[in-house]
């Protein structure tokens, strides 16, 4: 089992910025990619950003640019820098651990993120 615990959600204006926490604990090992989804009221849950255990990473369009995904391997945690924030930015952030190795799937509880002037 793989715990994740996320924090760093907020209020935000548009244009402001917010950094994203997400800490893994339980049976990490190193065959695993990290990941952010988001959630939007009314919208399916979508791929924000993820990166692997050697740090190659991917974006959505929607993202590239504006935010940045980052890990710490010896803290076992990952991170999302969000800048220039849109409205449309506001949901719910998932974080997500996946063993490759091992087909393991594992969510966090979600941090909401409200962009609102």
């Amino acid at each position: 089992q793989v715990q994740l615990v996320e924090s760093g959600g907020g209020l935000v204006q548009p244009g402001g910025s917010l950094r994203l926490s997400c800490a893994a604990s339980g049976r990490i090992f190193s065959n695993n990619v990290m990941g952010w989804y988001r959630q939007a009221p009314g919208k399916q849950r979508e791929l924000v950003a993820r990166i692997t255990s050697d740090s190659s990473t991917n974006y959505a369009d929607s993202v590239k640019g504006r935010f940045t995904i980052s890990r710490d391997n010896a803290k076992n945690t990952v991170y999302l820098q969000m800048n220039s924030l849109k409205p449309e930015d506001t949901a719910v952030y998932y974080c997500n651990y996946y063993d490759y190795a091992r087909y393991l799937d594992y969510w966090g509880k979600g941090a909401l993120v409200t962009v609102s002037s």
